[in-house]
């Protein structure tokens, strides 16, 4: 049997939460307070995944010549790094808004690139 510690990210509690494992089977998930910290658990022992934030370059703006950009939904955490990597040689044109697809299917994920700022 095997016991993983995490810290929860599931709300502002932080709970410390022990999942047993046997395989790739859970056994049990303690610690948690809330019904998310299970979901959170379950999911970061068998399937971890983020939210990636950036910045990709803009021409045309005269506010900035950069923009905030995030993953629009979670992606798996082993495509972090291949994410970012697709990022670098990305520049977008102004005007840019909140929301607007700046990449699509960034890096195979089937996840979009959105902006979190106007430019």
């Amino acid at each position: 049997m095997e016991t993983k510690h995490l810290t929860c990210i599931g709300c502002p509690m932080g709970c410390s939460i022990t999942v047993e494992m046997e395989g790739s089977e859970i056994l049990s998930v303690t610690g948690n307070t809330c019904k998310r910290g299970d979901i959170y658990a379950r999911k970061e022992v068998t399937n971890p995944t983020r939210i990636v934030t950036s910045t990709v370059r803009v021409t045309g703006s005269d506010l900035t010549n950069m923009v905030s950009c995030k993953t629009e939904h979670d992606i798996p955490k082993d495509k972090i790094f291949d994410c970012v990597k697709a990022l670098k040689g990305v520049t977008v044109k102004a005007p840019i808004k909140i929301g607007d697809v700046l990449v699509e299917n960034v890096a195979g994920t089937g996840v979009n690139i959105i902006a979190t700022k106007n430019a």
